[in-house]
């Protein structure tokens, strides 16, 4: 992937890209992954719930004909961008951000990879071992939480495949319900 291809691009949908990379960031954001579904709220549980989204929306976008693979590459691309300006922010040496961006491609791409074998393959064990892996590393999920954020996802790609992406506008996003408050009271997942 070319990332920060953007720059070299003339794109007249970056305010769309944008807005579409504030909806992705916001829906990683929602306290429910946190609160509820036991992702820990870190650094690396941020980025891999972004992650997660991202890999979403760009896998449906390369599903759609022109431009939506472009459009993909151009979030992609944006997500990057932000990245890349946070860890500044965060006071990360201009010496040490690129060895850092280089780790956080890297992440990206193992997950996106795996996501998208697991959802191409609707191997829902598959998901559920890579989203183990990424989102909750050594932390113990809450029980039946990682069976609803399979399903989260899976209800999250299959809506976003069955819409034109590249029409959408970013706050009609597809996402689905994210009510855990089932597994506060104790009741089994059905």
């Amino acid at each position: 992937m070319a990332f920060f291809g953007l720059f070299g691009r003339k794109r007249q949908n970056r305010e769309k890209i944008e807005a579409l990379h504030a909806a992705i960031v916001s829906a990683a954001r929602s306290v429910a992954f946190y609160r509820d579904a036991g992702v820990p709220d870190t650094f690396e549980g941020r980025f891999d719930l972004l992650t997660l989204h991202l890999c979403l929306v760009a896998r449906a976008l390369r599903a759609e004909p022109a431009p939506g693979p472009d459009m993909a590459q151009d979030l992609i691309d944006c997500a990057f961008r932000h990245f890349d300006a946070n860890l500044r922010e965060a006071g990360v040496g201009d010496l040490t951000v690129p060895k850092r961006m280089k780790v956080l491609a890297s992440a990206f791409l193992g997950r996106s990879t795996a996501y998208d074998d697991a959802l191409r393959q609707q191997d829902a064990s598959a998901l559920a071992l890579a989203l183990q892996r990424n989102l909750y590393g050594t932390v113990t999920p809450p029980d039946g939480a990682l069976d609803r954020v399979v399903a989260y996802v899976q209800t999250a790609a299959s809506a976003l495949a069955s819409s034109s992406i590249t029409t959408l506008e970013a706050e009609a996003l597809p996402w689905p319900s994210l009510d855990f408050s089932h597994l506060r009271s104790g009741e089994i997942l059905s």
